[in-house]
């Protein structure tokens, strides 16, 4: 792991100028947005440069070599025939998403199944395409899976399309092949349109491995579009480019009619960046790696001195879902930690059902950042408190 790094907290503070760093006072250790601590891939970092000083800084109209560096890493890492035809641009995985609903929905009245606890954005997308959420909450007890007889009902009630999150964010959760293809099954008996983000797909973890929608729905005859980008496996959201692929003939035509300006207002360093990352598989493993020896060290430091935390092990990505109800810290502990132990993670109400007394915690850091998150849970479940300033100085 050795091309990997994180810098110590006080270092990043002073050198990133994102939300992650100064949504906060210094005081707050930051462990919420979804971006990494680590450099990225110098072979990324030269790609862009080197676009740059050729002020190759221009628009697009096309994914172009996207199109191909995509399907070739599908197919190599997931064993999906990616058609290059049916893959377009958009600015960022929630603009592809927004889009593809546009398009699909009713221009008033729309209805879209959502599967909560989910990414928070979702309810503002189905709210910006002026459709309805239809809530069908994962089954916790059952691993966080997939409701598929809460979504027959969903679905036989009159619905437009479904919201997929896979793997799911916040619990990291990679849905099965099985309860994928059910899900398939039933779109298309149906006639309901996925719309699958699985932007945290190749951050899967060894021996938990994913696979996309267009795979497990083949031959079942559904309406699917997948979109996606290198922006999280590879941290690289601020280059804002992303695909959507659409999965069968019917959504096809649907994609083409995406407005014009939806590829223009791409980035075409982040096209570039994103055609760099998907061969710079020797980092991404090297970073899951990292990423999985920070849960281990996570649920061990947990166990040890907040026993009370119960983690639940994701199978992809760098977002940990975390359940806190039994400290005994209300409805939203984010807000009580925030306030009492100086540690900012996202509020779990906020992922809609199923999220009270949960809070999601990014682990893409480095080994003492987290050491210094469980010290902060700890140090509110018992009522001490935290000096934190010069701890952060040190990290």
């Amino acid at each position: 792991m050795s091309g990997i790094t994180a810098r110590p907290l006080a270092d990043l503070r002073a050198r990133r100028t994102s939300i992650k760093w100064h949504r906060f006072p210094a005081d707050v250790l930051p462990m919420s947005v979804a971006e990494m601590d680590f450099e990225i891939a110098p072979a990324v970092a030269q790609t862009a440069i080197d676009h740059l000083l050729r002020s190759d800084t221009g628009y697009l109209d096309a994914p172009g070599p996207l199109a191909t560096a995509f399907a070739d890493f599908a197919s190599e890492a997931w064993g999906w025939s990616v058609d290059e035809s049916r893959v377009h641009l958009a600015t960022d995985v929630t603009v592809g998403v927004l889009e593809t609903l546009r398009l699909a929905l009713p221009a008033l009245g729309g209805r879209v199944v959502l599967t909560p606890p989910v990414y928070a954005p979702f309810y503002e997308m189905v709210g910006e395409a002026h459709a309805e959420a239809v809530d069908v909450p994962l089954l916790a007890d059952a691993g966080w899976s997939l409701d598929l007889r809460g979504i027959e009902r969903a679905f036989a009630s009159g619905v437009d399309a479904v919201l997929l999150c896979n793997p799911h964010n916040p619990t990291g959760r990679s849905h099965s092949r099985e309860s994928l293809a059910e899900l398939a099954r039933l779109a298309a008996q149906y006639d309901v349109l996925v719309v699958s983000d699985e932007v945290h797909a190749p951050l899967a973890h060894p021996g938990s491995p994913f696979t996309p929608f267009a795979v497990a729905c083949t031959g079942a005859g559904a309406r699917s579009v997948t979109v996606t980008s290198a922006s999280k496996g590879w941290n690289l959201a601020a280059l804002k480019c992303a695909v959507a692929v659409a999965n069968d003939a019917d959504s096809a035509a649907l994609l083409t009619r995406f407005p014009e300006e939806l590829a223009a207002r791409t980035s075409i360093i982040g096209l570039h960046a994103n055609v760099a990352a998907y061969s710079s598989q020797p980092w991404l493993q090297q970073t899951v790696e990292r990423i999985t020896a920070n849960l281990r060290l996570l649920q061990s430091e947990l166990s040890a001195h907040v026993p009370g935390v119960t983690v639940i092990e994701p199978d992809a990505g760098y977002l940990v879902w975390l359940d806190l109800r039994a400290l005994g810290l209300g409805d939203d502990p984010a807000a009580e930690l925030l306030a009492r132990g100086r540690i900012a993670l996202n509020s779990g109400p906020t992922f809609g059902q199923g999220g009270h007394g949960f809070a999601r915690m990014n682990i893409a850091c480095d080994p003492a950042t987290i050491v210094e998150a469980v010290r902060r849970i700890a140090s509110v479940t018992s009522i001490t408190p935290v000096t934190s300033a010069p701890t952060l100085a040190r990290l």
